[in-house]
């Protein structure tokens, strides 16, 4: 008898939502491990043409950790490519303007740079404190 591989479809992969908090965690360990859930590399049937990561709602962004220099050196680099289109942000200023976008960012970085990126990126939900409307989805709470 000839055994057939086993190839993974969109259509047949089910999805869940992770519920993840951020509060204490270290930003980088934190967001290695989000990106790894979006992906679906925590799943045995991960495949990397499908889109088949779960949804993850983090709540409590504005209360990560960071080591080191970094909640003072940390810089945020953007340019328009026009002259004098050169931004530069630090970490304190986009924290205090929105705290999710530096969980965001870093996971944004941790994702593979492909088509699917946009899909699993959309599939990440940032909140600043511990209230998020996702309740109906029932998020299993998950310790990353």
């Amino acid at each position: 008898m000839k055994k057939k591989t086993f190839v993974p479809k969109a259509e047949t992969t089910t999805r869940e939502w992770v519920l993840v908090d951020a509060k204490g965690k270290t930003l980088g360990r934190l967001s290695s491990q989000i990106a790894r859930v979006l992906m679906g590399k925590h799943k045995p049937i991960y495949s990397p043409h499908v889109l088949c990561g779960d949804y993850v709602v983090v709540i409590n962004a504005a209360e990560v950790k960071l080591t080191g220099k970094k909640s003072v050196e940390k810089e945020y680099d953007k340019y328009s490519g026009y002259p004098g289109g050169h931004k530069i942000k630090t970490l304190p200023e986009l924290s205090e303007r929105n705290p999710n976008l530096v969980i965001e960012q870093a996971v944004k970085g941790m994702l593979p740079k492909n088509r699917l990126a946009k899909s699993m990126f959309n599939c990440l939900k940032v909140y600043e404190g511990a209230e998020h409307p996702h309740g109906a989805q029932n998020p299993r709470k998950v310790e990353l």
